[in-house]
């Protein structure tokens, strides 16, 4: 083929590729660990039908926000909760107006499958003998979450009774479900879903109504070192729309206020941002 027919014959490609919407460009996304295994399938989806490749790093969600901060480079935030993301806006670390919800969380405790240690509620992780685990607080959102539920629903002695029980922090919520999927603890605070990342070894035990205070929401934003704003807005668009949410659904997240308020048993505040309380500063992480 002479090289005049061939040079036409790609800028034919290109053009045509252009029209359908795709392109080679990649995003960098620094996610909070809470949206795992959906945001690999919708990232792995987007892909297919854009041909943009979404890579995506995982870990807490401060974690990550700190990495994207320092390297100055990255598309997306997409933090496991609405308090990580107002740091991200007070830090300017995210355009503002590009933000929207994806789904919503609910705070709950895992423990072991068939509960062998019997844990039925938040007061029994205050027991002798109980072995537990929550995410580092400072870098990780449910970590927060989990903070926020024992200083507003316990006193002085049974928050320190919890505290000989807490063996350490984890880094990420992958690490704080991974921590009761290798026995290496009894319980954990983290999310309602976490049953359903690894059924065969995790089982949720809801708290009480009137211990959670909100339910949480995970949220995306451009970040402002973004090279390509146009298509870190196309993979927020997918990600919140229905058949983005749907791909959540699938792994039982819920995609709207009133299926997190029926789990919950009533309505509760949703997202904000918790400051944590003096006395809770990481001790060391698992490394599982």
């Amino acid at each position: 083929m002479p090289f005049r027919i061939l040079c036409l014959f790609v800028l034919f490609l290109f053009f045509l590729s252009e029209e359908n919407g795709i392109a080679s460009e990649e995003l960098l996304v620094f996610a909070g660990a809470a949206s795992k295994p959906p945001a690999e399938k919708v990232a792995e989806i987007f892909q297919r039908k854009t041909g943009i490749k979404v890579n995506l790093s995982f870990g807490g969600s401060g974690f990550v926000l700190s990495q994207m901060a320092i390297a100055k480079k990255g598309d997306v935030y997409f933090p496991g909760s609405s308090d990580f993301m107002e740091i991200a806006k007070k830090k300017n670390l995210v355009f503002p107006e590009t933000e929207k919800r994806v789904v919503y969380l609910v705070p709950a405790i895992n423990v072991q499958k068939g509960n062998p240690k019997n844990i039925k509620s938040l007061k029994d992780l205050t027991k002798k003998g109980i072995r537990i685990a929550i995410a580092s607080p400072e870098s990780v959102c449910v970590g927060l979450y989990a903070v926020e539920i024992i200083e507003k629903n316990m006193n002085k002695e049974e928050k320190n009774a919890l505290k000989k029980n807490l063996i350490n922090y984890t880094e990420s919520c992958e690490k704080t479900a991974t921590a009761v999927s290798l026995k290496a603890v009894d319980a954990v605070i983290g999310w309602s879903v976490f049953q359903y990342w690894d059924p065969e070894r995790i089982e949720t035990v809801p708290l009480k109504k009137e211990e959670i205070l909100r339910i949480g929401y995970i949220p995306l934003a451009v970040s402002p070192f973004t090279k390509n704003r146009k298509n870190a807005e196309r993979f927020i668009d997918f990600l919140s729309s229905k058949e983005g949410k749907e791909i959540f659904k699938s792994f039982n997240y819920f995609v709207n206020p009133e299926e997190a308020w029926a789990f919950v048993g009533g309505k509760k505040p949703i997202g904000g941002e918790y400051i944590l309380p003096p006395g809770w500063k990481a001790m060391g992480c698992f490394d599982g």
